[in-house]
């Protein structure tokens, strides 16, 4: 078996003020369904290893996790070398309803932006109020960083992930450089 590859072999650059670092391999399933049938929820919750996200929300422990996409729509997150069976468990345990459930681990590329600048370097690239008391751990949205799609979430107040397509992935690293780069600190939220 081959050895999984990222788009952009795990590139970082911690020179500005925030690091921006694209994680290794995860494993990604997009499930679709009715999320109010009780055989769906139960089979997310089984591969993600984490409690049902509510709306706009993310679930995650370790590599585990289920972000909310959409009203039926769920991001489940594991292992990459867990991804085949996890897949292949919850497409078995859904074999009778109403759901599709795709690997999507090698189209997507994971970037996570650290430091106590984050919320800032996400502000100016995505139209999502990043103020503390706005946008807390654990939120999740789909939206646009500058000309791409993507999803993010606040794993904790100073890191944020992103999950764009891995087509668009050097351009989103070096848009999130460029947001980061070393002087370019509006210093907004620091005033909160």
């Amino acid at each position: 078996m081959s050895k999984p590859v990222t788009a952009l072999g795990g590139a970082s650059d911690a020179t500005g003020i925030a690091t921006v670092t694209e994680m290794g391999p995860m494993g990604m399933i997009t499930l679709r369904g009715d999320l109010s049938v009780k055989a769906v929820t139960k089979a997310a919750v089984a591969a993600g290893g984490v409690t049902m996200p509510d709306q706009r929300m993310c679930n995650t422990e370790g590599a585990g996790g289920i972000a909310w996409m959409s009203p039926d729509e769920l991001l489940i997150m594991c292992d990459y070398e867990h991804v085949h069976a996890k897949l292949a468990d919850l497409q078995g345990k859904l074999a009778k309803e109403h759901a599709l459930a795709v690997n999507v681990s090698d189209a997507r590329a994971v970037f996570r932006v650290s430091g106590p600048h984050t919320r800032e370097v996400i502000a100016k690239l995505a139209p999502v109020d990043m103020h503390p008391g706005s946008f807390t751990p654990g939120m999740f949205r789909r939206t646009r960083f500058a000309q791409v799609a993507a999803a993010f979430w606040m794993v904790d107040d100073q890191t944020a992930q992103i999950i764009c397509f891995r087509s668009v992935a050097q351009y989103l690293f070096n848009t999130l450089n460029m947001a980061a780069q070393d002087g370019s600190l509006v210093g907004h939220f620091s005033k909160a």
